[in-house]
């Protein structure tokens, strides 16, 4: 009977401690009402956040997971920018290089990105984007292997587009960056240093200064972070994608040193035609580049598309224009270094600028760079093989710095948000600070990573190779036959 009431007992007090468990439980969140649920409607047009959003909403949201017409405008935008690499870039640079090494350019383009991919996989998407461990640099391991980025928005980036697509969309840029570094080094580094350079490269350079500029606590990110040591803006890249890869490139063509026969030998290339098909691709994908920065198909990123529309045509249309006046004939070359210019020195402004300040970014591009590939680098003597230094790390610092000057809350206006005070007076500073941290970064890594490559696996193949070409040297095949 004892052992019955016990019994009893136990069972009394389990039911009791259940009934308090539940009692703790939080309140199921409660369906939304009809205005509530226009409510999110609205916010989805306007890319805002809906109610449930809100860490202490106390109601569902109808419109679950990412919006169907910003999520397809950002996967659009992300075939675009891996178009830019594939074939646009391959085909813009193979077309400036020798018949010989061709298919050199385009295995660097296509080995960079299955690394590049591995690393972002691996821990790059989560040092850039996963928040919490610094402004200088994010966590290795909170979005580690992917881990945790479904087809959710992360909200800190975004309320309407997938957590998984947005980290591929950043993923293209991850893979576009190094591989323009490829344009100075053309026909002289072997297969096995260009992917160790890049994998060092990566963590050391692009991971850390992606962060710093859009990660949401980045150090640099002034328009999202209000403690952000240095209140600078880069719409789509200028720091984090042209200066580092520009300034990066000269230091590491330097050091390789030029390309046998330079000054002597005729190194024309050997398709213009090719080069002018890989700009117009770059030019169409620089769309989902600029656009597609805004993560939502919306009005600012209406005005990067119009703006990147008219600062690469003016651009290219100078550059060429200014050929036609020194040496009297405008060059295919000219109109396809200019409208890449014209590119470079919008890309952190698109969204900031109205198409006035495009206007003046294209005459700029198109007048300042070329001045760089014409007289700089001929004073200088480096081998700049197809002018990445001249047009990425002069156009995209020059990008930054006008950026500063140019941008105006009438077209952005969440410029107001944490920059109200010096967006039109002393922005510029802040812009310079940023490229002075890009441009320190960039060419003390490069020296670093370039002495390890060259003490592990050698930079330069041997005489035999580079005179023979890199095509049958590191790939065993000819891009041409007969």
């Amino acid at each position: 009977m004892k052992k019955l009431l016990s019994l009893f007992a136990f069972l009394a007090i389990a039911v009791s401690a259940l009934t308090l468990v539940r009692a703790e439980d939080p309140p199921k969140k409660a369906d939304p009402n009809l205005e509530q649920r226009i409510a999110d409607l609205e916010s989805y047009v306007n890319n805002a956040a809906r109610g449930a959003d809100a860490a202490d909403a106390k109601i569902t949201s109808k419109i679950s997971g990412a919006g169907p017409g910003h999520n397809g405008f950002q996967m659009v935008c992300a075939a675009l920018v891996l178009f830019m690499t594939l074939p646009g870039l391959f085909l813009f640079y193979g077309g400036l290089v020798r018949k010989k090494n061709i298919l050199s350019v385009v295995a660097q383009c296509f080995g960079i990105a299955g690394l590049v991919t591995i690393l972002w996989w691996a821990f790059g998407y989560s040092f850039v984007f996963g928040d919490g461990s610094g402004p200088w640099w994010g966590s290795f391991t909170k979005f580690g292997f992917l881990n945790g980025v479904d087809s959710n928005p992360n909200t800190n980036y975004s309320y309407w587009v997938s957590h998984n697509v947005f980290s591929m969309y950043q993923l293209m840029f991850a893979i576009i960056t190094p591989a323009l570094i490829l344009g100075a080094i053309a026909e002289r580094m072997k297969f096995s240093a260009v992917l160790l350079f890049v994998g060092l490269w990566m963590v050391v350079v692009y991971f850390p200064l992606a962060h710093a500029v859009w990660g949401i606590d980045g150090a640099m990110n002034g328009v999202w972070n209000a403690k952000a040591s240095i209140k600078a803006i880069d719409f789509a890249g200028g720091t984090v994608v042209h200066m580092s890869s520009g300034w990066s490139a000269l230091i590491l063509c330097l050091i390789l040193g030029p390309r046998l026969g330079f000054g002597k030998q005729n190194m024309a290339p050997h398709s213009m035609t090719m080069c002018a098909i890989g700009t117009g691709m770059l030019w169409v994908g620089w769309y989902g580049f600029n656009a597609g920065s805004a993560v939502a198909a919306d009005g600012i990123a209406a005005n990067a598309f119009t703006t990147t529309t008219i600062a690469a045509a003016v651009a290219s249309f100078v550059w060429a224009m200014l050929e036609y006046i020194i040496r009297g004939k405008p060059s295919i070359l000219g109109f396809c270094s200019g409208a890449v210019a014209g590119l470079v020195v919008i890309t952190p402004a698109c969204g900031f600028v109205n198409t006035t300040g495009s206007v003046i970014i294209g005459v700029l591009a198109g007048l300042v760079p070329f001045l760089a590939c014409a007289y700089l680098k001929p004073m200088l003597k480096y081998d700049d093989a197809l002018d990445t230094f001249g047009v990425h790390a002069v156009g995209g610092t020059l990008g930054a710095l006008l950026t500063g000057f140019l941008a105006t809350k009438d077209v952005n206006a969440n410029l107001a948000t944490n920059l109200d005070k010096i967006v039109g007076s002393t922005l510029w500073i802040e812009q310079l600070k940023a490229m002075a941290v890009t441009i320190v970064l960039s060419v003390v890594a490069t020296v670093v990573i370039a002495y390890i490559v060259k003490a592990v696996v050698g930079l330069r193949p041997t005489e035999e190779d580079e005179t023979q070409g890199l095509d049958l040297a590191d790939h065993g095949e000819e891009g041409y036959h007969g």
